[in-house]
């Protein structure tokens, strides 16, 4: 195991570690470290995290990567809230209307995707271990890993409308992949998936108890690694199998036929409208409606819009479209408005602006999808489409 100085490594955003397979091999393990944050990601981690992957897919000796986060509740709650909303206040106190102005905003977004897509397309296997709470930007890090395992605590969402964001970190992508309509119903109730529907649901691959993570850990160092990525991805997966079980299915396999009701057509007010309507007595169907109607009508709007937008659309060219309406989010969207509700004043009574779907219209999102660069010169456009990236079955 390498290791740095004691006080580094208990500092660190990020801990890095190289264990010593038993056949000489190495195992690349990075653990996200801010359990009091519940791991939010941050820009320090970001940064840290593309400069090891990166070494780590150019290292021989390494044979597979370890993605986990610190403490007992969470891989990764989200994305570090604070410090954009300090960005954002900054940059409307100055009286920006260049979006890129932000430069906070910017790099954050750019060095967050960047994370994301190397995962998605890395050449070698990476277990990630979502435990316990599993939101947004951690989704977006779990996501692309080749093997992704939740266990019986796992929490997975897209809370975004809860803040005024919309679901990013490749949301507009994932989402489409969800079997059925659910996809949109997830984007626009923000709706807690259990380690059932997360398998279900494509954002998973397996469940395994989290007692037994410390054994899977073992199982790795003493398996017969070698330099072939296809050959080691498969050792993983026959490593992984013989340690999981069958999760149970959850509300959004139970309620699958009335979601693909609620959410059909091109319509977005129709669908807001029967999901407020629906009578029911199932507390996961009242938490979404609950979270829907005190949610940001913009963020419903271009949550939907995005979805539209990406289909079809490779990984790639889905993270620029998202970047540049993260980056108009942040400029004079309700983000800012979201964060202060939510995390700095804790009122809870966010003031949206649009306050209501009829004024958050097709229309009036356009403007969030304008980008202030040419194609050839976006920060996103050396990302490209690979192989690696997954295909819809």
């Amino acid at each position: 195991m390498t290791r740095e100085t004691d006080i580094v490594v208990d500092e660190a955003p990020v801990l890095f570690e190289e264990r010593v397979a038993a056949n000489g091999m190495r195992i690349g393990v990075a653990t996200l470290n801010a359990p009091r944050t519940l791991n939010g990601f941050s820009l320090p981690m970001a940064h840290l995290l593309l400069e090891r992957l990166q070494a780590w897919a150019d290292d021989g000796q390494i044979a597979m990567v370890v993605l986990q986060g610190a403490g007992e509740k969470a891989f990764c709650a989200g994305g570090d809230l604070h410090s954009l909303y300090q960005s954002m206040l900054a940059y409307r106190a100055a009286g920006h209307a260049d979006v890129r102005a932000n430069a906070y905003a910017a790099e954050f977004f750019d060095v967050e995707y960047r994370v994301d897509f190397l995962i998605h397309t890395y050449p070698k296997p990476i277990l990630c271990w979502g435990h316990g709470i599993v939101m947004g930007g951690g989704i977006g890090l779990m996501s692309g890993a080749s093997h992704r395992v939740v266990s019986e605590r796992s929490k997975l969402a897209f809370p975004e409308i809860t803040v005024g964001l919309f679901p990013d970190v490749g949301g507009s992508w994932l989402l489409q992949r969800v079997p059925g309509k659910a996809g949109l119903f997830l984007a626009l109730t923000g709706a807690l998936l259990g380690p059932g529907d997360a398998i279900h649901a494509d954002l998973a691959d397996l469940h395994i108890a989290e007692a037994q993570r410390a054994d899977v850990f073992d199982a790795l160092l003493q398996a017969d690694w070698g330099s072939d990525h296809e050959a080691n991805h498969g050792r993983l997966d026959t490593l992984l199998q013989s340690f999981a079980s069958d999760a149970p299915a959850g509300p959004l396999q139970a309620h699958a036929g009335l979601l693909d009701t609620l959410c059909a057509g091109d319509d977005l007010p129709a669908i807001i409208e029967r999901i407020g309507a629906l009578q029911t007595d199932d507390a996961w169907l009242q938490n979404a409606q609950k979270t829907l109607a005190a949610g940001a009508p913009g963020s419903a709007r271009l949550a939907f819009e995005l979805q539209r937008r990406a289909a079809g659309a490779d990984l790639a060219t889905v993270y620029r479209l998202e970047y540049v309406t993260a980056l108009h989010c942040a400029a004079h969207g309700d983000f800012a408005e979201g964060i202060r509700a939510l995390l700095v004043d804790k009122d809870r009574t966010p003031h949206w602006n649009p306050a209501t779907l009829a004024d958050a219209s097709a229309a009036w999102a356009e403007d969030f999808f304008i980008s202030p660069w040419p194609a050839d010169q976006h920060p996103l456009a050396d990302l490209g489409a690979t192989a690696a990236e997954r295909t819809v079955a």
